[in-house]
């Protein structure tokens, strides 16, 4: 098959490989000791410069946006409760204490995690997903959740299996409020809620 007979989205391919590549950027280099400026710069930044400046649309069109805020604040508080009840368990678990009761945030644990996810959400579930979509509809809420728990080795063995799965559901939140920002208040009340049961 020739190459001009692909017929790919060079869009869409470009989204695969800027994810891929700053996802390798961000495990080998370090721009600045805090960690959340190192997302925010490679997860937030760089997406949103191609999105701009080489796509030339609206950071809208990758749910960079408050979407269906009615149908997304729904989603959060559903996401809010039910892992508030299984963190209740899960947390204070060995592995849970041995990874995250050791860390210690520079700045406030809520604070240090919204810094922390807010790129790191909008590279999965705005910039990736919505991409993504373009090209393989539907599959692209559980497509996007692959590399999303891949980079999650290194953390406890219970939470990278799950990701697969919460990977998915943060997907479909995030496809069906056209926004990546509930996505992010869930997972940010997962990290922050994990790290004071850890404690």
């Amino acid at each position: 098959m020739r190459l001009d007979q692909l017929r790919m989205d060079w869009r869409v391919v470009t989204v695969i490989f800027v994810s891929t590549l700053v996802l390798v950027v961000s495990h080998y280099r370090r721009f600045f000791s805090y960690e959340g400026y190192n997302r925010l710069l490679l997860y937030l930044g760089v997406p949103l410069f191609v999105i701009v400046v080489l796509f030339r649309e609206s950071p809208a069109r990758y749910g960079f946006q408050l979407g269906d805020w009615r149908a997304g604040l729904v989603l959060t508080a559903v996401g809010w409760a039910g892992m508030a009840v299984v963190l209740w368990f899960v947390a204070r678990t060995g592995d849970f204490r041995g990874y995250y009761g050791h860390l210690r945030p520079s700045l406030p644990i809520p604070l240090d995690a919204a810094l922390d996810l807010f790129g790191w959400e909008f590279l999965f579930r705005g910039f990736l997903l919505f991409a993504l979509y373009r090209a393989v509809g539907p599959y692209a809420i559980v497509l996007q959740a692959v590399p999303f728990t891949i980079a999650h080795f290194g953390k406890p063995e219970l939470e990278t299996l799950s990701c697969i799965f919460g990977g998915t559901a943060f997907g479909y939140v995030a496809w069906r409020s056209d926004s990546f920002l509930y996505p992010f208040l869930i997972h940010w009340f997962v990290t922050t809620f994990t790290m004071y049961l850890a404690r």
